[in-house]
């Protein structure tokens, strides 16, 4: 049975926020008629001027800067962005008053016709998000993936129907307010993120219980069960419960045991041997058993599950393979912008490592990398940005790291100039800053692509066919 579609022709709707899904957002609005109102607090030149090309085609009035939250109560229905405070005061007080508070995601679960798998954790939810996608598409499945990967998941409701299945990642600001949970769930590795948004780590982790918070005997949940507080949200859910591991076996889910992916869902079945599979790291190897589950629990055949899985690459800027150089491995993972996914990285590699490591502030707690730098093979280091100071500060205490230091580098050729002169054959370079990125780059794609290219500039003469540089 289809949901209603609700009508939004006529209706005065103001949309909170110029970024992706902002844009998408006002695009579907003004496809159904509404007059729509785009507000951001940034001012048209912190917006950029592609931005705002791209905002004076649309038939919008807009509202930057300051006073960006000025006369909401005009409005009959407010989408916040993801990046917006639910519980901002002038949001709060024309709810109050009777308008309507929403956003992408609510609207889209209120309009999607095909179950939902949705993916939350602090790490790894873009690679597990893809790997379901491409398992299901292995099998001829008609799929859509999107939320915080992929499309804005508006961008494609109009296309989906009751025999499609959507892929979703879910950030915690996405389903904060979320009133519907997935037909299956999906959480990874849950610690602390995103402090510099949240007021505290209860918090954040009290974000994610929608995903859980709405399913029924019906759905399914797939557990990490080797995170305490993965499990506790996890448990809480009426759901059947599957789980994984990359330490102990599980009694239904996935699971690593002597080298290899094991699945047991209807029956014992091993997938792959963890040698076959090509992105590094145990976090992947929790990604990889996360969407075994989910597959098994569809009853995929494991001779699919186990081809995908194998010659899976990866994702971009999340410890991507760039070049090798002088018997120097480069790695992009710039998608790291907590000490958690960094100390994930870093344990990835067994040799000797060149970090680099810091930028804009999230409000991490650095205690934890600065031991596992000094446990790791870690024999140099170049911190960078805002947070570089505490980051230095964190290494000290731990009191046993012997490597290098280098500090000051201005832009991502200096950084990756200092990085080269660091390193020797044998070694890994390995950009996973643990930070932000918005205090020298855009973002951290900017980031990593900046870092991509530096490399390329540096070393001029390279096989582009193996990405070793002569």
């Amino acid at each position: 049975m289809q949901n209603a579609k609700l009508d939004f022709r006529g209706k005065k709707i103001g949309v909170i926020g110029a970024g992706v899904e902002g844009i998408s957002t006002v695009n579907y609005l003004v496809s159904k008629a509404a007059n729509v109102s785009l507000l951001d607090e940034k001012t048209e030149k912190q917006l950029g001027t592609e931005k705002i090309n791209q905002i004076k085609k649309l038939p919008v009035t807009t509202r930057f800067g300051k006073n960006y939250l000025l006369g909401l109560n005009e409005f009959d229905i407010i989408f916040r962005s993801p990046g917006t405070r639910r519980d901002l005061p002038e949001i709060l007080a024309v709810e109050k008053a009777g308008v309507q508070i929403t956003s992408q995601i609510k609207l889209f679960f209120d309009q999607c016709n095909a179950p939902i798998i949705g993916v939350t954790g602090t790490k790894g939810k873009g690679t597990t998000c893809s790997l379901i996608y491409e398992i299901l598409k292995s099998v001829q499945k008609k799929v859509f993936l999107g939320g915080n990967i992929g499309k804005p998941p508006l961008d494609f409701v109009d296309s989906v129907t009751p025999e499609s299945w959507v892929v979703l990642e879910l950030s915690s600001f996405q389903l904060i307010d979320l009133h519907k949970s997935p037909h299956i769930a999906v959480i990874l590795m849950v610690t602390s993120e995103h402090l510099d948004w949240h007021k505290s780590i209860d918090e954040y982790i009290v974000a994610k219980e929608p995903i859980v918070k709405y399913q029924n005997g019906g759905d399914f949940v797939v557990i990490n069960k080797d995170f305490s507080t993965s499990k506790k949200l996890g448990e809480s859910s009426a759901a059947q419960k599957y789980y994984f591991s990359t330490k102990e076996p599980v009694e239904k889910g996935a699971y690593i045991e002597k080298g290899f992916v094991v699945v047991i869902t209807d029956g014992w079945t091993t997938i792959a041997q963890v040698k076959e599979i090509k992105i590094p790291g145990e976090h992947n190897l929790q990604n990889i058993c996360a969407a075994t589950a989910v597959a098994g629990i569809l009853e995929i055949p494991p001779e699919t599950i186990s081809k995908v899985v194998i010659h899976f690459k990866g994702l971009p800027h999340r410890l991507e393979f760039v070049a090798q150089v002088h018997g120097v491995k480069y790695y992009d993972d710039s998608a790291s912008t907590t000490p958690e996914t960094a100390i994930s990285a870093i344990r990835a590699f067994k040799n000797p490592k060149i970090l680099i490591l810091g930028g804009s502030s999230k409000k991490s707690d650095f205690t934890l990398l600065g031991k596992t730098i000094s446990d790791y093979n870690v024999k140099g280091i170049i911190l960078i940005g805002k947070e570089a100071k505490n980051i230095k500060s964190a290494i000290r205490s731990s009191g046993r790291f012997t490597g290098k230091i280098v500090e000051g580098a201005q832009n991502m050729k200096e950084i990756v100039s200092a990085a080269k002169d660091l390193a020797e054959e044998g070694d890994v370079v390995l950009l996973s800053p643990a930070c932000a990125s918005l205090d020298m780059f855009q973002n951290y794609v900017d980031r990593g692509n900046q870092f991509k290219k530096n490399i390329d500039d540096l070393f001029l003469i390279f096989d582009l066919r193996k990405r070793t540089y002569l």
